[in-house]
């Protein structure tokens, strides 16, 4: 049996990397093996690859640096922009020209001014008896409650009492008006988050 025979060659398993000779040749400067690795060229030429060898792509990745030559400014947009893909984002409220949004929260169900908006001329909904008796039809919720009685108002304030009582409290409680009283403090933030909870509820 000839071992130098042409069906050995053909089911090699390991190739013999002499045969590249198709292979582009390693752009390394004074390199002359075959060029079968991939290395980025770098920043602004996102795509495009150097060929080089096996050493010689280990020794440029080693040293390579994408953001060579940035300010630490601009590395900073680059990251913060890289959250969103490199994508284009507008606050939340706004479309794409940046123009605010309509507000469409009138007419969300359940809301008085949903009821309002398209007409209810045989009261099914009870708009009227809502316009005689508002604060009365209100049922709230323990949290809501805790919040009316840390403001020092009952079920029946309106919008208008809860704001006057809130920047009343804050004046009273601020660390600027009391000396910076570590109780008083404890009770500035009872305040802040009764009121912040009174107004995602919807009572002012």
């Amino acid at each position: 049996m000839k071992l130098n025979s042409k069906y050995f060659e053909k089911i090699r398993i390991r190739p013999d990397p002499k045969a590249h000779t198709d292979a582009p040749r390693c752009q390394w400067d004074g390199c002359t093996e075959a060029g079968l690795h991939r290395a980025p060229v770098g920043r602004q030429r996102e795509g495009e690859y150097f060929r080089f060898c096996f050493e010689h792509v280990r020794q440029y990745n080693k040293n390579y640096n994408y953001f060579a030559g940035l300010k630490d400014s601009e590395i900073a947009r680059f990251q913060k922009e890289a959250m969103t893909g490199h994508r284009p984002t507008w606050r939340m409220g706004s479309n794409a020209t940046g123009q605010a949004a309509a507000d469409f929260a009138p007419f969300r169900s359940g809301h008085a001014a949903y009821y309002r908006r398209l007409g209810d001329p045989f009261n099914l909904f009870g708009e009227r008896d809502a316009q005689v008796r508002p604060q009365a039809m209100r049922r709230l919720k323990p949290l809501e409650a805790k919040a009316f009685e840390t403001l020092g108002l009952s079920a029946q304030a309106t919008g208008a009492d809860i704001k006057a009582r809130y920047k009343a409290l804050v004046k009273r409680h601020h660390p600027d008006a009391n000396g910076g009283d570590r109780a008083s403090e404890a009770r500035l933030r009872d305040v802040l988050q009764a009121y912040r909870l009174l107004k995602q509820a919807g009572f002012c």
